[in-house]
């Protein structure tokens, strides 16, 4: 079997979740003003507000402009990993 090491970043991604009048959650970044999302329940708004700043990294690297994220860990991993899952109690 032929192993791989890939290079991971892992970004610090400070939050604000708010609920609204008519249903649902908008959860927001204070630190990147483009990265926001909404979802129907707190997990869904987490997981979209996760993917939103997936995608917005990628373009940033792509267009080399400065991620607006604090990098907490940069580190090689062999493959298979194992990701973290995030549940709101």
């Amino acid at each position: 079997m032929l192993r791989q090491t890939k290079k991971v970043l892992e970004y610090e991604l400070p939050i604000q979740i708010e609920s609204q009048k008519e249903g649902g959650y908008v959860v927001t970044c204070s630190r990147w003003a483009d990265c926001y999302a909404q979802g129907d329940t707190i997990d869904e708004a987490v997981l979209e507000i996760t993917a939103v700043a997936q995608s917005l990294i990628e373009l940033h690297k792509e267009e080399g402009l400065k991620i607006p994220l604090k990098l907490q860990q940069e580190k090689g991993v062999l493959f298979p990993i194992t990701v973290p899952v995030i549940v709101s109690a």
